[in-house]
């Protein structure tokens, strides 16, 4: 392959791609991970990481720990998914995107190989981001799960630490219809002898947590326990940067953090602890590297789509939550803003059970119903007809970026504008 678009067409269309296609492009075992990784020398097992998984949060938070240890002076490698704009978004070294040649060359050069194997898209990528990691011989890598845990193609590394956010409904089809079954698949990251934080306490899942880090001899710490995180009061309407304090102990840090949502101040405890065990395993880190870390986690790592304001004319937010538990704290979000009129462009996937979310969303609002531009797009008329049903009123648009710009015309000054729904709506807005 001569040029970086033809090797995209290539992995998009010969690799099975979940966001693209979903359930289908999933492989119930390791096997592949463990040959690609064969094929290249084992470069998982030539970096030390941490490895981040959760229903909500876990991007969040594996940039919020990248910032504060490539502040700190470690070269880190950060491995994320899914990418908004540029496939390079997923492997980053000092949240410099790999180059487009790098992605060239490792397709070329292993072609035959994926010929063999068949892997998916995923796992074909999470090789590429080891391979890199390992040749670029980065100090730590935080590796984020891409779906569950248990069977991940993440899931061969053995870390100094994992850590796990929170457990939400997702991905019931491939990980459980109940929350205890769910925390199962994500607590198949605990490994043996190898530390564990879980970042909030969720009554409904923590025996799960607590019998597999007894099972492997996994010291565990839930991090809800240990921190307290505030916000003063006149700082929950923050857009741009909030002001957040966290105790623990005798240690209290007041931090000016870039990542708005409140959802953030859930994710903090469990990036706090983390550092604080990284720090008893010998890494150098000062609490002026975490202060100035968290206060621009974007301009370091590049992370998009976390309560973003993306106008103020009229003021424009988007955001990736797309689950009950992300949306419940998008809404909390919203009703922090002062607005008189609610505009949401919405786009949704047709494989997931919609109805817990739209039975959640706010009737006084204006619908902008979309199709995200992906084969697993749910088509607007069908959002539509499903979202009439919980007495969500809107018009259909023929794409994303149509829903947004009709908004955005129809919004009045002091009005609101919000896109979600989906990480693919959110995809095509940044773009």
């Amino acid at each position: 392959m001569t040029n970086y678009a033809e090797t995209l067409d290539y992995l998009f269309s010969q690799l099975p791609m979940f966001t693209r296609i979903g359930a289908s492009a999933i492989k119930n075992n390791l096997d592949n991970t463990i040959a690609l990784c064969d094929l290249l020398g084992n470069p998982h097992k030539k970096f030390k990481s941490v490895h981040i998984a959760g229903t909500n949060g876990k991007g969040s938070t594996s940039h919020m720990l990248a910032a504060i240890l490539q502040t700190a002076g470690y070269k880190t490698g950060l491995y994320t998914s899914p990418h908004l704009k540029d496939f390079r978004e997923r492997i980053r070294i000092n949240g410099q995107m790999i180059t487009e040649q790098t992605v060239i060359d490792f397709v070329e050069h292993y072609k035959v190989d994926f010929e063999r194997i068949q892997p998916s898209f995923f796992e074909m990528t999470v090789a590429l981001a080891f391979d890199v990691f390992a040749k670029e011989q980065v100090d730590i890598a935080i590796i984020e799960v891409g779906l569950g845990g248990r069977l991940d193609s993440t899931n061969v590394i053995t870390p100094l630490l994992s850590l796990i956010t929170n457990i939400g409904w997702d991905h019931m089809n491939m990980l459980g219809n109940t929350l205890p079954e769910i925390a199962g698949e994500k607590a198949g990251i605990i490994k043996p002898n190898i530390p564990v934080i879980i970042s909030e306490r969720q009554d409904e899942v923590a025996g799960v947590f607590i019998k597999k880090a007894a099972e492997v001899n996994a010291p565990i710490t839930f991090a809800a326990d240990c921190w307290q995180v505030e916000v003063p009061d006149h700082q929950h309407d923050a857009l741009t940067h909030k002001t957040v304090i966290a105790k623990k102990e005798q240690q209290t840090y007041k931090l000016d953090v870039d990542l708005t949502g409140t959802y953030q101040q859930k994710n903090i405890k469990g990036v706090l602890e983390a550092v604080e065990q990284l720090r008893e395993q010998g890494f150098i880190i000062t609490n002026e590297h975490i202060e100035r870390a968290l206060k621009q986690v974007k301009i370091l790592t590049g992370l998009h789509g976390r309560w973003e304001v993306l106008s103020t004319s009229p003021l424009t937010i988007c955001d990736t939550g797309h689950n009950p538990d992300g949306v419940q704290e998008v809404l909390k979000n919203i009703a922090n803003v002062n607005y008189h009129q609610l505009h949401f462009v919405i786009g949704m996937v047709n494989d997931k059970d919609i109805s817990k979310v739209l039975a959640m969303l706010p009737p006084d609002a204006i619908y902008y119903f979309c199709k995200p531009n992906i084969p697993r797009g749910l088509a607007a008329e069908e959002l539509q007809a499903t979202a009439n049903t919980y007495d969500l009123k809107g018009a259909t648009y023929p794409s994303v970026k149509a829903a947004l710009e009709a908004a955005q015309t129809a919004a009045d000054t002091g009005d609101l504008v919000f896109a979600g729904g989906s990480t693919f709506v959110v995809a095509e807005i940044v773009e």
